[in-house]
């Protein structure tokens, strides 16, 4: 699986680095998982994995590839402050939306 960062920039209101990527995966066939994403991109960018989000991954038809969009919060509280429940479960599974649930956020 390669990466190829089309653009990487800091939000300092949201304290997170954003990045649009574009991702190549000849060897496997198949779209890598939420979690490989994670874990690459974690590895790219010397980040805990537990404040890499992986926003969506847009497969394009007929092609090994896809386009993808990260965040890496500068901690586990801001990301748990800022994203919705719903990209928290997508990523992280149902434990992580436990916390949220407890504040009166999400029902």
């Amino acid at each position: 699986m390669e990466v190829f960062v089309n653009k990487e920039q800091y939000n300092p209101l949201l304290n997170r680095k954003e990045i649009y990527f574009r991702l190549k995966y000849d060897e496997e066939k198949t779209t890598p998982s939420r979690k490989d994403v994670r874990q690459k991109i974690a590895g790219l960018f010397n980040a805990n994995l537990d404040t890499v989000v992986v926003e969506y991954i847009k497969t394009e038809f007929g092609k090994c590839e896809a386009l993808c969009y990260a965040k890496i919060y500068d901690s586990v509280e801001d990301l748990k402050d800022i994203e919705e429940e719903h990209i928290i479960r997508r990523n992280f599974g149902g434990q992580e939306s436990e916390g949220k649930r407890e504040r009166g956020v999400g029902g």
